[in-house]
Parts: structure tokens; sequence; C-alpha cells
């Protein structure tokens, strides 16, 4: 299985401390963000990544990150000229991809938990990882059945569907490639993740795993200071 991290946006919710830098670089507590995202993916084997970044600060990844060697990974680079869905990533990263499955996160989602064990033993399809939300209608939100299949997955949904979000990280077969490629942009021009979810669930094939510790999409201040404050207690009580 490979890796692919989406670092690519241009975070205008955190401006203007990414008037300078990309969103992902900016500091973690004791971490830059895409260490929390990239650390995910090495604790589960995957070793072959794909980072996937915005046009204006490529040089500051290679920098900060450079081959994978010193990670015990090998990383690979290419460029997201503009923000056109989370979906765009598998046509960006086809060729990176090959005849593999794939694993994506987004290089702003922090997750307390270890899908070492999930990720490891994934067969085929896709796979969604959920978690238990106050505020479901701001989220792509998803309906399961007690066998964890996804039964339906809508993108801020105006009626209540469930109260899980779907977070920031996936799991799909070699097929995700075919499937980027068959979905239409949205009304806002951009290939959603949502529609690719609801390819694989349109052929019975979408799991849904339940995030039990905390997740954190940081793109905002509050966020961004929750993670930072996750990321001390995590220190401090390894110390």
């Amino acid at each position: 299985m490979k890796g692919i991290i989406l670092s690519g946006g241009s975070g205008t919710r955190l401006a203007p401390l990414t008037k300078v830098t990309s969103k992902q670089l900016l500091p973690v507590y004791n971490k830059p963000m895409i260490f929390y995202p990239l650390e995910t993916l090495l604790k589960a084997g995957i070793k072959d990544i794909l980072i996937i970044v915005a046009p204006d600060h490529p040089g500051d990844y290679l920098k900060l990150l450079g081959s994978g060697r010193e990670f015990g990974a090998k990383f690979t680079y290419e460029i997201q000229d503009k923000p056109e869905g989370l979906a765009q990533a598998f046509i960006i990263g086809r060729e990176f991809i090959g005849e593999d499955d794939v694993c994506m996160i987004l290089g702003d989602n922090i997750f307390e938990d270890d899908f070492s064990e999930t990720i490891k033993n994934f067969k085929s399809g896709g796979h969604v990882f959920a978690k238990e939300v106050g505020d479901p209608e701001r989220f792509g939100v998803v309906k399961f059945d007690d066998n964890m299949n996804a039964v339906k997955i809508e993108e801020k949904p105006k009626a209540f569907l469930s109260n899980y979000a779907v977070t920031g990280l996936y799991l799909y077969d070699n097929r995700v490639v075919e499937a980027a490629r068959e979905i239409k942009p949205s009304a806002r021009g951009e290939l959603e993740i949502t529609e690719l979810h609801n390819w694989y669930l349109s052929k019975g094939e979408l799991k849904v795993d339940i995030v039990k510790g905390d997740w954190i999409d940081a793109g905002t201040f509050e966020s961004l200071y929750k993670a930072s404050e996750l990321a001390r207690k995590k220190v401090l009580n390894n110390t």
C-alpha cells in the first residue's frame, strides 16, 4: 500500500499566518503540522508516500522533509496547481499509485488513534473513518449499519443523516484511480471526495471505522490551538 498526504490549499482561514507559509507547515506545539499525518502513515508501515502541495511553498516542504530517508521512507512530491477537490489527488497521483492500493490522509488532520491494524488488514473496496460530532451539518456525514457498512454518505446534509462526520483519512483499493476519473466536478467546480465514496457505496463496498480518540481538523485558529494543547499533553504524559 502507498500513502498520500494532501497538503494543498491556501489556508485562508488562518491568515495572516498563511501569508508567509503553508498551513500544514505551521507549528502544532513542538512539530510542524504535517508531521502528525505523516506519523499516522509511518506507524501503519506505509513507507512510499506522495506529498501533494500547493505551488507557493514546495521548496519549504523539500527542505523540511527531504527524500524521506531520515524517516525510513521514500517521499515523492507533486504540485496541486489549484485546489479543485480532494478527489483530484488520485488523478495527480495516478502514476505514483500505479497498481497499488492507497491510503490518503489530509495534511491538516490530526488523530489520537492508531489505525495501523485497520490499514494493514485492508483488502479491497473503500474504507472511511468516522467521528461522532455535535455539528454534523458542517461535514461530510455517513450513515452505516450494524456491520459497519456505509448506507448513505452526504456532504453537509441539510436534513439530519447521522452524528458521524467523515474524517480526513481514507483507504481505497487500486480502482480509486478509475473512480476519480469518472466523477464530475460539483457546482463549486471541485472533484468531491463524497462522490468518490459514493462510487464505492454504489457497489456495496464502503466500510466504516469509528474514531475513538480525538480528531482535529486544524484549519482554524481555535482548532489549531486545540491541536497544540493535545500534542502538549501527549508529550508531557510521555516524559
